[in-house]
């Protein structure tokens, strides 16, 4: 069982007989165009599929970050206005972040507890 070969499939070149058996849209020089440019753009830019995962990824973080400090900022405001208007607040604030103390006590700091102001 011997395959004729005609004169015409010897006449072409052997690269053009093997896109014979790609499909049609693989060998329309405009699809191609678009495909490499979609293959630049996703893995070879700069702002590449990547690295837009990884800059969102970064946002959610920083927004996380950004909503934490503006709930300290929040509580501290308030605890400001507080020691501001209440003597009794600011007393206390002081006696528990800078131990201080009035002229007739001492103080004592035992060392197992742990130390949140300066000493």
């Amino acid at each position: 069982m011997q395959t004729e070969v005609t004169d015409k499939e010897f006449s072409r070149p052997l690269i053009r007989r093997g896109l014979d058996k790609l499909p049609a849209w693989l060998t329309n020089k405009y699809m191609l165009a678009l495909l490499a440019f979609a293959a630049w753009i996703l893995f070879f830019d700069r702002n590449d599929l990547l690295t837009q995962v990884q800059r969102h990824h970064e946002l959610i973080e920083l927004q996380q970050s950004k909503d934490y400090y503006s709930s300290q900022i929040r509580s501290e405001r308030k605890e400001l206005e507080e020691l501001k208007s209440n003597p009794a607040a600011l007393e206390k604030y002081a006696r528990e972040k800078y131990y201080m103390k009035r002229d007739n006590e001492e103080v004592f700091i035992f060392p197992g507890e742990k130390a949140t102001g300066k000493k």
